[in-house]
């Protein structure tokens, strides 16, 4: 409020003069952050942002000691040039870090704790030198119950000795009739003596188990073929990702330490009806879930002429709306290819995605349908699209091949992604198979110490081997 015609005229003068220096600076610096031809921004080389001063202290210093040095004024775009080269440096810093503290992570979730290398090798040496870690399994007495069909058939594919034994212990320990489990173990040939001394040696009765290696079986010549074209598939798929030239650099570096991405067991899994043809169904398990509850109603369960018995992600219905908890086929497969999105998938990317890791499978049907060439033909245009459809892994071909052929059951049975997160209690407590799903498994330092011990409980630490390896509570 102005209380004279001066004071008024005064205030209006000196808005103006405030608004002109405004404009002249807003103006100098434009220019500022022009190149010196006007033509564009200011264009810093990497050998300047190498240069450049690691915080803003440094940088006024450094500007300071510049004008002192040459007594002159300090220039503006000299200032814009230093200033945005520190930023570019502090952001490739925080980049470069960020990548780091990424594979760290991503190797301490695929290594092998020294423990249970330890355990490998130990029981592979008493393969050699002790008959007993030899005996046949099952015992001959008990061999005519692999394929019996009035037992629980339980199916693993894996390489991974003591989780093996954790989900058969705590299998056993949640049936109300263990008598009536039968458990078959498919591993690779480097992992074989090792998986057949540890159960050779420690009986599971009243339940019993087979332990075969890939390169036990014995198929018929045109079963051999199907097996081995995605065997090799895989090995070509394997070579030709390290040498894709169009991928992410950054991503490529970490993506070839995931041995899980071409791990031939995690494939071979579309192979069930192949690796057990006298077997009409089979309950299959990952290596890193524990049993909870009794797999007696899930053997019977009747799957309506589908193949797969699995939990959809997460769909709960409210006033007729289907949301996805978990996630969709769209988080596995990119739809912005025309070639998923021009064919029957297209439309079908907001469906929510079913839980792998705990599935029951009519083998029967699976064999009348075409699951596994489906497959097989999905793994093969992947790698001729350069890796354009999905990210490397077994997960996103089997949603393509199984798609309509899939069983909905209760979610109860499975909880998965405890290797990531933290569940609710109460699910924690009521689900019949719960899942270490993601990279932090209950083996490694960095699984979650409050998830640990459902998985430690069924550990037999006073066994020899695991004493002589150490494996720690």
């Amino acid at each position: 409020m102005c209380y004279s015609v001066f004071e008024c005229l005064f205030v209006c003068l000196s808005d103006m003069r405030l608004r002109q220096l405004e404009q002249e600076l807003v103006k100098e610096l434009r220019m500022a952050f022009m190149d010196e031809n006007g033509m564009g921004p200011v264009v810093v080389d990497q050998k300047a942002v190498d240069s450049a001063p690691d915080t803003l202290e440094g940088l006024i210093a450094e500007m300071a000691a510049s004008t002192s040095n040459y007594n002159q004024n300090m220039d503006v775009r000299a200032f814009i040039r230093k200033t945005k080269a520190m930023l570019m440096k502090m952001e490739q810093n925080m980049k470069s870090s960020k990548l780091q503290g990424l594979i760290y992570r991503h190797l301490a979730s695929i290594g092998i704790p020294k423990s249970m290398h330890c355990l490998t090798l130990l029981l592979a040496e008493e393969y050699t030198i002790n008959s007993l870690a030899r005996s046949s399994l099952p015992p001959p007495e008990y061999a005519s119950r692999l394929t019996d069909g009035s037992y629980i058939h339980i199916a693993l594919l894996s390489d991974n000795i003591l989780a093996a034994s954790v989900v058969i212990s705590s299998t056993l320990t949640s049936s109300a009739n263990p008598e009536n489990l039968v458990f078959h173990i498919v591993t690779d040939k480097k992992t074989y003596s090792a998986m057949h001394c540890w159960f050779a040696l420690n009986p599971i009765f009243p339940a019993v188990v087979e332990v075969k290696g890939l390169h036990q079986f014995d198929w018929p010549a045109d079963v051999n073929a199907l097996v081995m074209e995605t065997i090799e598939e895989i090995h070509w798929s394997s070579l030709a990702h390290h040498q894709y030239s169009g991928a992410n650099e950054e991503y490529k570096r970490l993506e070839a330490l995931n041995p899980s991405a071409f791990s031939l067991l995690n494939y071979l899994r579309i192979h069930l009806p192949e690796l057990f043809p006298k077997l009409n169904k089979v309950i299959f398990l990952d290596d890193d879930v524990v049993v909870q509850q009794d797999l007696q109603s899930l053997w019977d369960l009747d799957l309506n002429g589908h193949v797969n018995g699995a939990v959809i992600a997460g769909e709960v219905v409210d006033d007729g709306y289907h949301h996805c908890m978990g996630k969709k086929y769209e988080d596995y497969l990119n739809f912005s290819n025309p070639i998923l999105s021009s064919s029957t998938l297209g439309s079908e990317k907001q469906k929510c995605a079913w839980l792998s890791g705990m599935n029951v499978f009519d083998l029967q049907a699976w064999k009348r349908s075409n699951i596994t060439r489906t497959y097989q033909q999905w793994l093969k245009q992947n790698r001729e699209s350069g890796f354009h459809l999905w990210r490397a892994g077994p997960r996103p071909p089997g949603l393509i091949a199984f798609n309509g052929q899939v069983h909905q059951i209760d979610p109860s049975w499975h909880l998965s992604g405890l290797g990531r997160r933290m569940p609710e209690l109460e699910l924690l407590q009521t689900s019949a198979v719960i899942h270490f799903s993601g990279p932090r498994k209950p083996w490694l330092e960095i699984g979650f110490p409050e998830l640990r011990s459902l998985w430690q409980r069924h550990i037999n630490y006073s066994n020899e081997f695991v004493r002589s390896c150490r494996v720690r509570e």
